[in-house]
């Protein structure tokens, strides 16, 4: 049944930004509810502002909406004031089209795109009204599913979803839906057993995880018989038509645009990156697909920015010829266009200055390290001539304002290393000042290297937070002054990260324990409770230092090997020990360097997919 509207608009005028709650935007699919034979909400565990800006949720409501038989509808996360009111006034939560609680549905979908999240989605399920460990749940709750990126490592969030789907959506959710359908009526044992048949599907608690006296792991497997270990990530190739009926939001929103995902994966083996890695390998959509539902967006949206969304736009092989057709084809409809991901190379800054049209907000590098044996060990080579060559190149054009990302933390870096990146800013900033005296910026965003699961340094620990504190005191010396901002993450945030992120199933008592002490909203520096997950790592035995600062030898086994991303664990070591060396690999375009992505789609365990760059080798070939 419906909410109280009445009492929802009680609560609606005393709360900020009341448009996050209430549905009804422009696009938004309505179905009746009577007639759907599966009824999923697309859940995003933080606010609307952010949510609306996912593509990957926007993905599947066009998806699952299109479906004759199901609906799909929205939830996200309450901002505290909201969340304080609903429990006050008894309101659950509900999906925005339909205004149903979420308890009644048949599929709760997640999104997981990061670890700081995890504490979102128990608050979201209770505020749903439901047990948030699935063992408390049965057939008269809704199933819940979670995928994204940070699925990849399942293990801290198995105790409170049923069910998550690894790697790409778009096949795996109508599969889910059809299977449910099937299923509907029995037990949730039985339930869930169907839904491990799907490929690219891992169902908890059919794995059994055993410990060695150290507390690393010992062995993960299967406990019931015909369940895949490991389970092998989805790929959807080529890539489906994007949506085109996007959502026009209530409320100013993040990135509030025409977003078309021009390409997904990546061809540069950045060793430090955990998306390079599981969106491999790369497919791309052809330029006049793009075009096409470019001019089916605008008129149905009223955006006037276009957002051209991959790993590194500048790496499409069309993306010269998409930007000028883009700009003759959209002449005089005043739409801007947006390249989010650039290199640090001429031709990124051709591109830049095909696409300002006359507006110079801002142009942004991520070299990452500052020294050329830093990123040799990355494998991101480029000089830092180069890295100038171009800063002069884009104040020259007008810019004004450049942002320099970097990493700090990485494996065998040194104080030099950090210093060099504090002398590369200033020569940046430099170069800005003979251009445009006072009216130059230079943003330095300078974040803590966590190895994540999955990459080449995986094996590593992060740095403890003293050197790393170190490092950000000489950074703030060295970076003062007009013209210069310096920016860099909270060593707190980090530890929590790095802890999740390379976490085992243990650590489900402490994501539930935290919140229970109130942590929330974990992203939000205002709104992040230190306090609440030390003691909960403190009540629960745990030690977040041992996930995050411990190096691991090569032949531990790792919390996240339950699933695959498709790159075998013996490549990514030896791309490790390369990093060691000093030795960079060159994009896998000119070259294949055998990592293994090799994925088993669709219905069948006996059929493969082979990666389409020339020249790749699958594993037959090795």
């Amino acid at each position: 049944m419906q909410i109280d509207w009445n009492q929802l608009e009680r609560v609606l005028p005393t709360v900020r930004r009341p448009g996050r709650y209430v549905g009804g935007e422009y696009n938004s699919v309505v179905k009746d509810w009577d007639a759907a034979s599966v009824r999923v909400c697309l859940a995003f565990p933080d606010i609307y502002d952010l949510g609306m800006s996912n593509l990957g949720l926007a993905i599947l409501y066009d998806i699952l909406s299109a479906l004759p038989d199901a609906l799909a509808e929205r939830a996200y996360m309450p901002w505290v004031d909201m969340l304080a009111a609903m429990r006050g006034a008894g309101i659950p939560l509900y999906s925005l089209e339909s205004k149903r609680p979420l308890a009644d549905f048949d599929i709760v979908g997640f999104s997981l795109p990061s670890e700081q999240l995890y504490t979102n989605v128990l608050e979201m399920l209770d505020l749903a009204g439901f047990p948030v460990r699935a063992a408390n749940r049965d057939e008269s709750h809704p199933l819940v599913i979670a995928g994204g990126h940070a699925a990849f490592n399942p293990e801290p969030m198995a105790d409170f979803v049923d069910a998550f789907v690894i790697g790409d959506g778009e096949e795996a959710a109508v599969e889910l839906v059809r299977t449910y359908k099937a299923v509907r009526g029995e037990g949730r044992e039985a339930q869930l057993r169907a839904l491990a048949h799907i490929s690219g599907v891992y169902v908890p608690r059919f794995y059994d995880v055993h410990y060695d006296v150290d507390g690393t792991v010992a062995a993960i497997g299967p406990n019931v018989p015909d369940v895949s270990m490991p389970v092998l990530k989805r790929v959807v190739s080529p890539l489906p038509p994007p949506p085109t009926r996007l959502l026009v939001p209530n409320v100013d929103v993040s990135h509030n645009r025409a977003a078309i995902e021009i390409q997904r994966g990546c061809t540069r083996g950045c060793r430090f990156c955990h998306a390079g890695v599981i969106t491999r390998p790369v497919r791309e959509r052809p330029v006049e697909e793009v075009l096409a539902a470019l001019e089916a967006i605008l008129p149905q949206t009223g955006f006037e920015e276009a957002g051209l969304l991959s790993l590194s736009s500048s790496d499409y092989s069309g993306i010269d010829e998409l930007v000028r057709a883009i700009i003759e084809r959209f002449d005089g409809q005043h739409l801007s266009i947006s390249l989010p991901s650039l290199r640090a190379d001429s031709f990124s800054v051709g591109l830049a200055e095909a696409v300002a049209q006359g507006r110079r907000t801002g142009f942004t590098f991520a070299p990452e390290a500052a020294t050329e044996r830093m990123r040799e060990a990355i494998n991101k080579p480029i000089s830092s001539e180069q890295m100038l060559d171009v800063a002069q190149e884009v104040f020259d054009l007008g810019w004004r304002t450049i942002k320099l990302y970097f990493l700090i933390g990485l494996p065998g870096e040194q104080m030099a290393d950090v210093q060099a990146i504090a002398d590369l800013s200033q020569a940046v900033w430099k170069l800005g000042r003979k251009a445009h005296g006072r009216k130059v910026q230079v943003n330095v965003s300078v974040n803590t290297f966590i190895p994540k699961p999955h990459t080449p340094f995986q094996w590593v620990g992060m740095e403890p937070a003293g050197s790393v504190q170190e490092k950000q005191a000489l950074l703030r010396r060295a970076l003062r002054g007009r013209g210069l901002k310096l920016d860099y993450s909270d060593s707190g945030m980090a530890l929590l990260e790095a802890a999740l992120a390379r976490g085992d199933r243990r650590l489900g008592a402490v994501v539930q324990r935290a919140w229970e002490l109130g942590a929330r909203f974990d992203a939000w520096d205002e709104q992040r409770d230190d306090d609440a997950w030390r003691r909960a790592f403190e009540e629960t035995g745990l030690d977040p230092g041992f996930y995050a600062y411990r190096e691991r030898p090569p032949e531990e086994v790792f919390p996240w090997e339950v699933v695959s991303a498709g790159v075998r664990k013996a490549f990514l070591l030896r791309d490790y020990q390369r990093s060691q060396r000093g030795e960079t690999l060159v994009d896998c375009r000119e070259q294949c360097h055998a990592c293994g992505v090799l994925v088993v789609y669709k219905d069948s365990w006996s059929e493969t997919w082979r990666c389409p760059q020339p020249g790749s080798q699958d594993l037959g070939d090795l």
